[in-house]
């Protein structure tokens, strides 16, 4: 049998663990925000109706950062109409996903919403329909104190102190066709320094995300960053990344590898950016937002124009096996790997659309398989990534040629002494894993987690990594 071996050094670091790489999106499609996060009347709902069971399995995933309102959502969407009374806010066609919204879920209760799952609120602003004006207005709405007519506005709705939101996204996917108002690179790339430009005029505190490209499959990928990154380099702080892995779109081996596109997507938008930066001769770095990813059965998707119009519609409720969580594993050690530049992730979506969280209306929720390898690592990452030097047996995939049939990252804490291996095995033997921590001699293995539990490990027990598995292993220093 083929064996892995793994070693271990301090020196060996990537960067620390920023913990907005946990985060998640909240998007106004399907039934994410209305039964998801928000059921007027369900038993466990408050009294702005936000479903306290869906709460406590947020704060359980560990989640750190949450994108809102969209995704492609966001690209028709006056923010005003989701603030102020209720009954005052108007039923709106939202062109996204062809669905009536009802706008009894807006800004204000997004951002209560935040407070009480302990989540720091990122937020999209539409430059599909609109523009710099109504960007500008929505920042002064949400981080100026007082005295200005947006900030007195939220004061009326019951909102005495200021939102104080710092991570702002310049719109979503502009450069697909599917997006209400999709602009060429030169177009979006002007559009967000001007919106940039004037969001930082209201508050100059604020983070801002340009929009890359809507997966690496664009025809248009890289020369869309570079050329939106030549126009909008000093307004922005980050440029995003958006993929999704379908398990039916190549061979078996090829998803289950899926961490490798995913590595070889931040090397290049990387490369690009850092391009830009010597072309323009900048030294600031741009830094990058995964704030789109996750598995989806992408192929099984009906397009908003095939569909009727509908209030609430089903839409991508996709469920979840445990070679789907392996793969979300895989994708978070990817995540982490690349910690140096890649600052933001976002796994789309929070509940019910491609979710790790599942609801029914009026009943129960419930973790799906890919909650679990996402709470571990929130939770377990912490300190500086260490890359780790590893050998594996190789795995054939049909995309990819000949990969490691097995993937790691490390993290380790000094204040506390943690040590956590992030691993996953994705071939279909199992295979021994050794660990060499020569530079770690007072660490042993503590705990095991993997999907279906945690177990403590004696001394000296052999570890087996079983086929298409994901594990964290809990290393702690012994006693002096």
């Amino acid at each position: 049998m083929a064996v892995a071996h793994l070693t271990l050094d301090p020196a060996f670091s990537v960067a620390p663990v920023d913990r907005r790489l946990f985060g998640s999106f909240v998007e106004h499609m399907g039934r994410c925000v209305y039964t998801g996060i928000f059921e007027p009347g369900h038993p466990t709902a408050d009294d702005d109706g936000l479903r306290g069971d869906v709460l406590e399995l947020v704060r359980e995933l560990g989640v750190s950062t949450v994108r809102y309102p969209g995704g492609n959502f966001v690209s028709g969407y006056r923010w005003e109409d989701g603030v102020g009374p209720r009954g005052d806010r108007p039923r709106r066609l939202d062109l996204a996903w062809r669905a009536l919204e009802s706008n009894a879920f807006g800004l204000n209760e997004f951002m209560r919403w935040t407070g009480l799952a302990g989540v720091e609120p990122m937020m999209a602003v539409n430059l599909g329909t609109r523009g710099v004006e109504a960007a500008a207005e929505l920042v002064e709405y949400c981080n100026l104190p007082d005295g200005t007519a947006a900030a007195d506005l939220r004061r009326k709705h019951g909102v005495a102190r200021p939102h104080d939101v710092k991570l702002w996204c310049l719109g979503n996917e502009m450069d697909g066709p599917w997006q209400i108002g999709s602009l060429t690179a030169v177009e979006y790339g002007q559009l967000a320094a001007r919106a940039g430009h004037a969001m930082r005029r209201v508050d100059p505190s604020i983070e801002l995300v340009a929009c890359g490209s809507s997966n690496s499959g664009m025809p248009t990928f890289a020369s869309w960053e570079a050329t939106v990154l030549e126009q909008a380099y000093d307004q922005v702080d980050y440029i995003s990344l958006h993929n999704y892995y379908d398990p039916e779109k190549y061979d078996e081996a090829t998803f289950r590898a899926s961490a490798v596109d995913l590595d070889g997507f931040i090397d290049d938008v990387v490369a690009t950016a850092d391009f830009v930066r010597a072309k323009l001769r900048r030294t600031k770095r741009i830094k990058l937002s995964l704030d789109e990813w996750n598995v989806w059965y992408q192929s099984r998707f009906t397009e908003p124009e095939d569909r009727e119009i509908e209030e609430l519609p089903a839409l991508i409720e996709d469920d979840y096996n445990d070679t789907d969580a392996m793969v979300v594993g895989n994708l978070l050690i990817s995540m982490l790997r690349h910690a140096d530049r890649l600052a933001v992730g976002c796994q789309a979506q929070l509940v019910n659309v491609i979710a790790p969280i599942r609801t029914e209306p009026g009943g129960r929720a419930w973790r799906q398989t890919i909650f679990h390898p996402f709470a571990h690592t929130a939770r377990l990452a912490r300190g500086t990534v260490l890359r780790p030097a590893l050998t594996a047996p190789a795995m054939a995939t049909g995309r990819h040629g000949e990969v490691p049939a097995v993937d790691a990252v490390a993290t380790h804490d000094e204040e506390s002494g943690a040590l956590t291996v992030f691993v996953v095995n994705r071939g279909t033997e199992p295979v021994p894993l050794t660990l060499d921590l020569r530079a770690f001699p007072r660490h042993r293995l503590a705990r095991h987690h993997t999907l279906t539990g945690e177990t403590a490990v004696s001394p000296g027990s052999e570890l087996v990594l079983p086929p298409v598995s994901w594990h964290a292993l809990c290393l702690t220093p012994e006693e002096s």
